[in-house]
């Protein structure tokens, strides 16, 4: 990637929506953890830490991207506070992740970078699925 081949503008908001992404990663690792101890059954517990991997692995490579683009680690920030009981925090996971499904395609579709539409297309996949597990557990509580 290069970034000197780009307005700076554009360069300031691709780093933005990077640190946005790897923010709400952030944010997901912490809470998850916090949630998957709140789990009403070792089935469930189970399956937020792995939600949770997943996490881990995309603030990973938005860390790369971030790198290569910036030449810096990402300082990452929780910027809202995980919800205190178990049906809260399901609920705001469910609507987190499909927002954030939104916001990962948005990228994937404005930045003409493969390693970029690759790893936020595929982030996005994941999101979405995480969307669908956390609507069960809403429904099966």
């Amino acid at each position: 990637m290069n970034l000197n081949s780009m307005q700076p503008s554009a360069n300031m908001e691709i780093i933005n929506d990077i640190s946005k992404a790897i923010n709400g990663e952030y944010r997901a690792i912490h809470c998850y953890e916090a949630l998957a101890n709140q789990a009403p059954n070792i089935g469930v517990k189970n399956k937020i830490f792995e939600i949770r991997n997943d996490e881990i692995r995309h603030y990973h490579a938005f860390a790369q991207i971030y790198f290569s683009l910036t030449g810096n680690q990402p300082t990452p920030k929780i910027t809202e506070q995980c919800s205190k009981d178990y049906k809260s925090g399901v609920l705001a996971a469910f609507i987190d992740e499909q927002e954030t499904v939104d916001f990962y395609h948005g990228i994937a579709r404005k930045y003409n970078y493969d390693n970029i539409r690759n790893a936020f297309t595929q982030a996005s996949a994941d999101e979405q699925n995480h969307a669908v597990w956390f609507l069960y557990f809403m429904n099966h509580q």
